[in-house]
């Protein structure tokens, strides 16, 4: 495959390349980092004659968000410091509110295992069947479908969480139970 060649396919996956980065790191920031260390990667070293280039490209953006890992925790601490934030008017009380609720969302995938978590951004976010994430992840179909099965029991639980605690710290104290 030639320079010119490879480039123009890249620049056809390069839209669901983002969106699988974005769903990785939680923050565009550091998803464009992933998807530049990525196209970087595919660039310059040679892709498999044998390979489809957006599972390639899937493997490599993966593999460079585990290298990142670390890099990417402190990046992220960084862009939810409270300091850093844009002031707030009263016209943009529901976008803090999405933006609430995006943050309990990104809280909760972020603290699934990351074997749980690859497989949520490659079928849920990234419309993957689960025959194309389990070749990503060279693991086979029926352990994409545990995995899920187990992130969305477990997403639901810690979401679940998340409206019972706001719900007793917008009544002033803790849910009584019998």
């Amino acid at each position: 495959m030639t320079t010119a060649n490879l480039k123009q396919q890249i620049s056809t996956i390069l839209p669901a390349l983002r969106r699988f980065a974005l769903s990785l790191c939680g923050n565009v920031a550091d998803a464009d980092d992933l998807l530049q260390t990525t196209v970087e990667r595919l660039l310059t070293r040679s892709v498999p004659d044998n390979a489809e280039l957006i599972a390639w490209a899937f493997k490599v953006c993966r593999n460079a968000w585990i290298d990142e890992h670390r890099a990417r925790k402190v990046r992220e601490n960084a862009v939810h410091n409270e300091q850093l934030q844009e002031s707030t008017s009263a016209d943009d009380v529901q976008r803090i509110h999405n933006q609430l609720e995006l943050n309990q969302v990104d809280a909760a995938i972020e603290q699934l295992p990351n074997e749980q978590r690859e497989a949520i951004a490659l079928v849920a976010i990234q419309g993957l069947s689960y025959r194309e994430a389990a070749e990503i992840l060279e693991v086979p179909t029926g352990t994409i479908m545990s995995r899920l099965a187990r992130a969305r029991a477990k997403l639901a639980e810690l979401l679940q969480h998340t409206q019972i605690a706001d719900s007793a710290s917008n009544q002033g104290g803790a849910p009584y139970v019998h």
